[in-house]
Formats: C-alpha cells, sequence, structure tokens
C-alpha cells in the first residue's frame, strides 16, 4: 500500500481504555475522537507530529513548565501515546536496523480521548478459542551469543562501553489477541501494564520502567539494568556484582546526559541509585534521575532527548545504535519504545520492554540485556530466555 502521510481518523467508536497513566476514575467513562498513525515511510518529524496533533485537539504540551488541570467535567481528557524505538532512532537521524517483524504496526500512534456521559460497556469476556503455536526465535542461542562477542570486540576496540542486544520471538495464533494482551498487562509489577490496538494490530505491556514522566515540575527516568532470578540468593548476586553495577552506572550517566540536553543548567540530580526491585520472578536493578525542565522545553523536543531509550540503547547512544542496526537480524517493533499518557496536566511514558504485539497472524515477542566487556555470552543468553518466560507462559493462556 503507497502511503502519503500520517493516517487521522476522527470521531472513532467508544473504547474500553487501558493505556497506562490513564486517570483511574476517567477510564469508564472516555470516548476516542481521534487517532494520528504514522510510520518511518511517511516522512517528517514524528515528534513534532505528536505535538501538534496534541495541540490540535485540545492538548497543549509545548511549554513543560506551564501544566495545564484535568477537569473530568471537560470534554478531553488527554491522550495515549506509542512512539517505537524505530521512530526514536530515526529522531535522532540514525539507522532504525532491520525491518520490523510486524508491519502492520505504526511507528507512532496518538488517541485522544474525551470524556463522556455514557460509560463504556463492558468488554467481551476472552473468546474460548484462542490458541497460540510454538515459538520461533529469530536467532539460535548460538547465533545470539555470537552477537554478545560481536560487542565485546566492539568494546575492545574502543567503539563503544555497552550495547544492549535484543532478540525477537514469532508465534502464530487464532482467535482474538487483545485478551492475552490485557493478562500481559497485568503482571505484577507492572507500573506501565496497558494495551492498544488499531487496525490489523495490537500491542500488550507489562513494562515496569520509566522512560520520561514530569513529577512535580521535574523530569524523571527511572533506568532499569541488572537482573537475577527473585530468590534470595539472586538478591544477593545483584547486589555484589561489579559488573551489573558498572553496566547500571555507565547507564544512569547516559541517562543523566540525556536530560541534560533539555534540563535547567545545574538542576540534574541522582535521586535513587541501584535499588534492587522485583518484577514477577526477577530481580531488577533500578534508578532515579531526575531535572527541572528549560524554559519553554516542550513535548517534542524532550522526546528527541530521550528516545529511544538508554537502557535499551547503550552507551554512546548513537555508537550503540550502529552496533544493533548491525547486528540485530529484525527490527524491535513494539518493544524498546514509548507507550503512555500525555494530558493537559500530566506526561507519563514508560518504556516498551515487556512487550507483545500482534500482527497479522503472528505474535511477537522481544527480549535482551545489555552487553559490556565483562558479559557472559551464555548468561545472556540466559537472561533473555528468563525475561521472555513469564510473557510466553501468560500470552499462552
Amino acid at each position: 500500500m503507497t502511503r502519503n502521510g500520517p493516517d487521522v481518523v476522527e470521531a472513532l467508536p467508544q473504547v474500553e481504555v487501558d493505556t497506562p497513566g490513564a486517570p483511574p476514575g476517567c477510564r469508564r467513562r472516555l470516548v476516542e475522537t481521534a487517532r494520528l498513525h504514522w510510520s518511518a515511510a511517511d516522512g517528517g518529524d514524528p515528534a513534532d507530529l505528536a505535538q501538534r496533533f496534541l495541540a490540535a485537539h485540545g492538548i497543549t504540551r509545548d511549554d513543560l513548565n506551564r501544566p495545564g488541570r484535568h477537569d473530568p467535567d471537560h470534554a478531553v481528557c488527554g491522550a495515549a501515546l506509542y512512539l517505537s524505538a524505530a521512530a526514536g532512532a530515526y529522531t535522532l537521524g540514525v539507522s532504525p536496523g532491520a525491518p520490523s517483524p510486524a508491519p502492520t504496526l505504526p511507528d507512532l500512534v496518538v488517541v485522544v480521548y474525551h470524556h463522556t456521559d455514557r460509560p463504556t460497556p463492558t468488554p467481551p469476556p476472552a473468546h474460548a478459542g484462542w490458541e497460540l503455536g510454538p515459538w520461533r526465535d529469530s536467532w539460535t542461542p548460538t547465533a545470539h551469543a555470537a552477537a554478545v562477542d560481536a560487542v565485546r570486540a566492539a568494546i575492545a576496540r574502543g567503539d563503544v562501553y555497552q550495547t544492549n542486544l535484543v532478540g525477537h520471538a514469532a508465534a502464530t495464533y487464532t482467535g482474538d489477541p487483545r485478551p492475552a494482551l490485557a493478562r500481559l498487562a497485568a503482571l505484577p509489577g507492572a507500573r506501565y501494564g496497558g494495551t492498544l490496538h488499531g487496525p490489523g494490530w495490537a500491542l500488550g505491556c507489562a513494562s515496569p520502567e520509566t522512560l520520561i514522566a514530569v513529577e512535580h515540575g521535574r523530569l524523571v527516568t527511572r533506568p532499569i539494568k541488572g537482573t537475577r532470578p527473585a530468590t534470595p540468593a539472586g538478591r544477593r548476586e545483584l547486589l555484589a556484582s561489579a559488573k551489573e553495577r558498572a553496566e547500571h552506572v555507565m547507564i544512569v550517566d547516559l541517562e543523566r546526559n540525556d536530560l541534560a540536553q533539555v534540563a535547567r543548567t545545574g538542576s540534574v540530580r541522582v535521586d535513587e541509585l541501584f535499588a534492587v526491585r522485583r518484577w514477577c520472578d526477577l530481580w531488577q536493578a533500578e534508578s532515579t534521575v531526575s531535572a527541572a525542565p528549560a524554559d519553554g522545553l516542550g513535548l517534542a523536543d524532550l522526546l528527541r532527548a530521550v528516545c529511544p531509550g538508554g537502557s535499551v540503547t547503550g552507551a554512546p547512544k548513537r555508537a550503540a545504535l550502529a552496533q544493533i542496526a548491525a547486528l540485530e537480524p529484525v527490527g524491535r517493533g513494539a518493544s524498546m519504545g514509548a507507550l503512555g499518557w500525555i494530558g493537559p496536566d500530566r506526561l507519563d511514558l514508560g518504556l516498551t520492554i515487556r512487550t507483545a504485539a500482534a500482527d497479522g497472524d503472528l505474535l511477537h515477542l522481544w527480549a535482551g540485556g545489555g552487553i559490556t566487556w565483562d558479559s557472559d555470552p551464555a548468561a545472556e543468553v540466559a537472561e533473555a530466555a528468563a525475561k521472555a518466560a513469564p510473557i510466553r507462559a501468560l500470552l499462552a493462556g
């Protein structure tokens, strides 16, 4: 199909809203009134398109120092926003890598919601005909391990300090994928658990990681790096691992640099460093980095500064993206991007790790981890499998 620009759809039917960050008291009384779909082939700047589309529908975020007010009695409530990792690379002017294995899924989706007096109908129960076939990985464990060794060689040459490698798997399905994706979104610890869907595609997110939010007037990001099984021994091992801590601190420094591009001078700080928290059956290390937004900072410039997320690219970011483009056999699709809510008074976007997407008759899943000089290839392959395991089990139902 030939595309001539982003698709804009008005006055869509009322839907159940399950987007991360949507005001809980409003979810059952929202109607979708406008939608923007954009793919890289359309051209243009997705960050600028998102900001202008929101403004045209009553959500003006051209100065994050001047938040509006959420009024449940006012027409507009807010908007769901999804941005792919490929779109983030596009805004940086670097290669997004291999094509997405889920081509129906747009690279930018903005869905605007208004309040309504008609409650949203209760969604129908899960379709009994749901069936998921066997998973087929885009690379073998041997090929994954070889990519880890290639990153280690690049580190030895001084090309990068760290690169995040992501693998992909797909499975055929029959039935409606949305209930399965909603189960994924309900996983314990899924701070950004939610779903989004459109013509021919759907995605579900169980992410615990904040890509970017505005909280109490400050920009906040919470990078996650470092994973172990959620056992007492696993927690002790994660806390004691020099490799995991070094990898984590590199990404914290990268996030500090990303925020510094759009922050008031001298306002960037690390509020919390290497806090160990649980997600499903895994321990993960998380930090909090925050900054005061620069005067006049708008949504578009903020998205350009933080996308794609540092914890899923590496350091330096542009060099790491070049490694990713060269080594990963398929594109990142719905994963490693952004998903969340933007309203007059709220900006809260999660990083789309622990994310699956349906496209055509295939369900797609991505998982990976950060590679440093001390990485053991077999351990990195096992870590990616451990991250994917609870998601595969839930999607199978």
